[in-house]
């Protein structure tokens, strides 16, 4: 009875039992087919031009900078580039007078960044991260002169230094006829002058970079520290200290290239010249000074980049082996 009834209604057979329908299977779309035209268009645009003026900006005067630190070019023509070889470089290390005090400058501008102005700004850190009162209006005092522009912090100091009318002058009372102090000027003064500047600037950097460790460290370990009866100091050196290690490593690494690209604020001040020679003033005055030893100027700035890159390479190793670590 029940084959007949089948046969006789057969579209019987074909309605599903009762219960919830199922679920219907979700075409994949590939992502190709996610994205239209124009989104690709876009999205190309938007990470080919960086892309491009990265590379042109950057590497390929780079490269043309190494390939012309072995020539002479007086910038003229691309006709009159001629190859010579080590010449550049034999000159340089043998016969330029202002090339090692430009190196003894830049290691004396990184002495006192990393021993004055990187524990002052530790020490900023640590006092702000107490959570005391107003501590974001002194953040944003002390970080001020990091955002300010180079140049304007220059021409800021040099009303400081001003021997007629300049703040340091008139205190000391050396604002007079005959008792006069020139701290731009003097070839043994200069220098130091410039480092202040500097030193307060770099002081509200490396404040940011080590309120930004402090805090990332565990309050657990202060707590653990308090019930061992430490004091603030002892919890500072043995707790708090060493888990600022890689804070500490990229302090060291930003305050070496900060001493090796020193520029706007001696240039400001009296263009590097009378005691305030530097790397990067070296190259700018041979490469679009007077002379316009373009090839000369590129073997200085090779020999700076080697600089950099010996510093910078075994940081990013020891950076990747500790995320493969992890």
């Amino acid at each position: 009875m029940t084959m007949d009834t089948t046969t006789k209604n057969p579209e019987a057979a074909s309605v599903p039992p009762p219960g919830p329908a199922p679920a219907k299977k979700r075409v994949t779309q590939g992502h190709r087919r996610l994205l239209t035209r124009r989104d690709r268009i876009t999205l190309a645009v938007m990470a080919g031009v960086p892309t491009i003026l990265h590379v042109a900006l950057v590497w390929v005067t780079a490269l043309a900078s190494i390939a012309l630190a072995f020539t002479t070019w007086d910038g003229i023509g691309f006709d009159s580039i001629k190859w010579v070889g080590l010449e550049n470089f034999k000159q340089l290390f043998s016969d330029n007078p202002q090339f090692w005090p430009a190196v003894e400058h830049n290691v004396i501008w990184f002495v006192v960044l990393i021993l004055v102005p990187t524990p002052l700004g530790l020490f900023l850190a640590v006092q702000l991260d107490k959570r005391i009162r107003f501590s974001r209006v002194y953040q944003t005092a002390f970080f001020l002169p990091v955002v300010i522009s180079m140049a304007c912090i220059g021409f800021v100091w040099q009303l400081v230094y001003n021997p007629d009318t300049g703040l340091i002058n008139s205190l000391i009372g050396a604002n007079k006829p005959g008792h006069y102090i020139d701290w731009i000027g003097d070839p043994k003064l200069n220098l130091w002058a410039v480092l202040v500047a500097a030193s307060w600037r770099h002081t509200g950097y490396m404040m940011i970079l080590y309120l930004a460790g402090l805090k990332s460290v565990d309050p657990s370990l202060r707590e653990a520290s308090a019930l061992d009866g430490a004091n603030e100091w002892q919890t500072f050196k043995s707790v708090i200290f060493p888990t600022l290690r890689p804070t500490n490593t990229v302090v060291l690494v930003v305050t070496i290239i900060e001493a090796l690209r020193a520029f706007d604020l001696v240039f400001v001040f009296n263009k590097g010249a009378q005691g305030t020679e530097l790397l990067s003033i070296l190259v700018t005055n041979n490469i679009i000074g007077e002379s316009s030893r373009i090839g000369y100027g590129s073997a200085i700035a090779v020999v700076l980049l080697v600089i950099s890159l010996a510093v910078i390479i075994p940081y990013l190793v020891a950076t990747f082996r500790k995320e493969r670590r992890s």
